[in-house]
């Protein structure tokens, strides 16, 4: 192998990113270094099983990644804003655009939720911590190996370039030879099984670890959200994983599953990829409806209306889910009854989908709105989403869809609807719950700044795309003749998407500014919630609760405050059990990331050092009697500031 073929070359971008990746390495480590803070790194991040820290971690992860898959978006417009540009060649165009609907989908939205998850979770269940904290820490640390795997592959050894649904016979060894699409393979399959892992831990932690008499209808929105998502993720990423695994095979192993010049079928890809790929997508939105649920009751003042019916809707669309994939291949030849059965199945998502709008607003009206950055988000998902959504509905035609099949039309409509259903709630809940995490508000008037340049930037970026897609332009093209009448909104989308891109900065700078100059939350509930989280400190103890709550209705910390039992009583505390930190998570996450690096390029002796390196951390874990500490009355009393009677 030569060297020119292992790292990538001949891209002024990709010199800058290597000078940028050195760089940012040396920094850290001379930080760390400088200000003594590899014990603090190890101790208090790379090892722990908190499920806040993780949480935080999850959600760092994820910003960074909507940087990164952000700018590869700013690199798509800048193409496309004139015609027969060639700012990226044809083989660069089709590497950007793979990466960035998979970091996006993957690495962005996937991680910020599962974050958001476990931050608040545990908190508002009045538990003390998830189920299995360990099993915790391996979903994190082989999520972020698995991220980056992905990442790399732009500076060594060349980007997945088939698309981010890496459709065969593309994606096969006949037309991409390289190494490109075996990160593809194997990264995704490294960060899946974390995402499957927090799948089941979820799914325990809310059906066994909840308060005593929280019954499951007295579960916030968020929560309900959460444990219909892990159980949409424990039956579809073992479709993701299986429909990896063979494609690996059919890469490095020269299988033929999918590989038409051995008799493959490259359908068969298509099919398991959306069986996956469709309840994907609710993967991502159901906790968003969860979040924009908790923001909206809240500052209205009033309760969630139509409770149950919420949850009943949630349910609906987690079944429905998973009967509608082949709407994704409505133009490739099936047979008009099997359109006719998956168009109705998709056009009765709408039905549930409307009901939650409809609960939402409902529960605005006559409400004591607080307009608050976290409320504007959300109020401007709805109208978004709807817009989203009805296009959604037109695309569920089966005879339509041929006129907005593969064309910038569907391009517009899933922008709709994961921007404004998921990266609006992201940044909704990163507000509202930002003082939880650690300790600060962020600043209200930087909030509102980036809100509407963002919002707008998202409606003048996205909108022009539908009128593109019916006037003919198709999704993936590289470049357009300027008699085809395109250039304006082009033009205007790029300018959108560049205000996007300085809303997100605007965000960022919040974040930064907010650590010194940030009002500190004394109180814990600074927005007069209505859920458990705001029972505890900001930031809230490593322990959670001083003393578990036994519940007995929805809403129930509200109720606490309005009867004055919010109050901590000296006679109430106990040690509290708390699992032990371990540095296994961490250290096998590394051999995951060195044996998938390994197969990538074939390396077959590496790879297997690698997976007994594996091996030998579980044999490790087995074998570790280490079963917590207790924190003492006293040590609680402390942090709880208890010096008499009550608190």
């Amino acid at each position: 192998m030569k060297w020119d073929e292992f790292f990538v070359t001949g891209e002024p971008a990709i010199y800058a990113a290597d000078v940028a990746i050195v760089m940012s390495i040396i920094g850290i480590v001379f930080v760390l270094t400088y200000f003594k803070k590899w014990k603090w790194l190890w101790t208090e991040w790379l090892t722990t099983v908190d499920h806040k820290k993780l949480g935080i971690m999850y959600i760092l992860a994820a910003l960074l990644m909507l940087f990164r898959g952000g700018v590869d978006a700013l690199m798509i417009r800048l193409q496309l804003a004139l015609p027969e540009l060639n700012i990226l060649n044809a083989h660069h165009y089709n590497e950007v655009f793979s990466a960035h609907g998979v970091i996006m989908i993957l690495f962005m939205a996937m991680p910020f939720l599962i974050g958001l998850m476990n931050v608040i979770v545990p908190l508002q269940i009045g538990a003390r911590d998830v189920a299995y904290p360990f099993l915790n820490a391996v979903s994190f640390w082989t999520f972020l190996m698995g991220a980056m795997l992905f990442n790399i592959a732009f500076v060594i050894g060349g980007s997945p370039d088939a698309g981010w649904t890496s459709y065969f016979p593309y994606a096969g060894t006949e037309y991409t030879d390289g190494v490109n699409n075996n990160y593809y393979a194997i990264a995704l399959q490294i960060s899946g099984i974390g995402t499957l892992l927090t799948g089941i831990n979820f799914l325990v932690t809310i059906l066994r670890m909840r308060a005593p008499g929280m019954q499951l209808m007295m579960m916030p929105m968020f929560t309900w959200s959460v444990l219909i998502t892990s159980i949409i993720i424990i039956f579809a990423f073992p479709v993701l994983t299986v429909a990896l695994a063979l494609m690996t095979i059919d890469r490095i192993f020269g299988g033929a599953f999918f590989t038409v010049a051995n008799d493959g079928l490259p359908m068969f890809w298509s099919n398991l990829f959306w069986i996956w790929g469709h309840p994907e997508v609710y993967i991502v939105i159901l906790p968003a409806f969860g979040i924009f649920s908790e923001i909206i009751s809240t500052h209205a003042r009033k309760n969630l209306f139509g409770y149950k019916a919420m949850v009943y809707s949630m349910v609906g669309i987690a079944f429905l889910s998973y009967i509608v994939w082949v709407h994704h291949f409505f133009t490739m030849g099936n047979a008009p009854a099997v359109n006719s059965f998956f168009s109705i199945s998709t056009m009765l998502i709408a039905v549930p989908t409307g009901v939650k709008i409809f609960n939402w607003l409902f529960t605005l009206y006559k409400g004591r709105i607080k307009f608050t950055t976290s409320m504007l988000w959300s109020l401007a998902f709805i109208p978004n989403f709807v817009a989203g959504g009805v296009t959604g509905v037109m695309l569920a035609m089966g005879s339509a869809d041929y006129q907005y099949h593969n064309s910038y039309f569907l391009i517009a409509h899933f922008h709709y609807v994961l921007i404004s259903g998921t990266v609006f709630a992201c940044f909704a809940g990163l507000y509202y719950w930002y003082p939880k995490m650690f300790g600060h508000m962020l600043n209200e008037k930087l909030g509102k700044l980036s809100f509407w340049i963002f919002v707008v930037g998202f409606n003048v970026c996205f909108f022009p795309m539908y009128f593109l897609g019916l006037d003919g332009m198709t999704r993936r093209m590289q470049t357009y003749s300027g008699d085809l009448g395109w250039t304006g909104l082009n033009v205007t989308a790029t300018v959108g998407a560049f205000l996007m891109g300085i809303g997100f900065l605007i965000i960022v700078w919040n974040i930064v500014w907010s650590i010194k100059y940030g009002e500190r939350d004394t109180t814990g509930d600074p927005w007069d919630a209505r859920t458990l989280e705001f029972w505890t400190q900001s930031p809230v103890q490593f322990y959670n609760f001083a003393k578990v709550p036994t519940v007995d209705r929805l809403d129930f910390f509200w109720h606490m405050k309005k009867t004055g039992q919010d109050k901590l009583k000296v006679e109430d505390l106990k040690p509290i059990h708390m699992p032990s930190n371990s540095g296994v998570p961490f250290i096998s996450s590394v051999f995951w990331f060195i044996g998938g690096f390994a197969l990538v390029w074939s390396w077959f002796g590496l790879a297997i050092a690698a997976l007994v390196g594996i091996l030998i951390c579980l044999a490790v874990r087995s074998f570790d009697y280490d079963d917590g500490f207790y924190v003492s009355v006293d040590e609680v009393k402390q942090i709880e500031g208890i010096t008499g009677g009550d608190k």
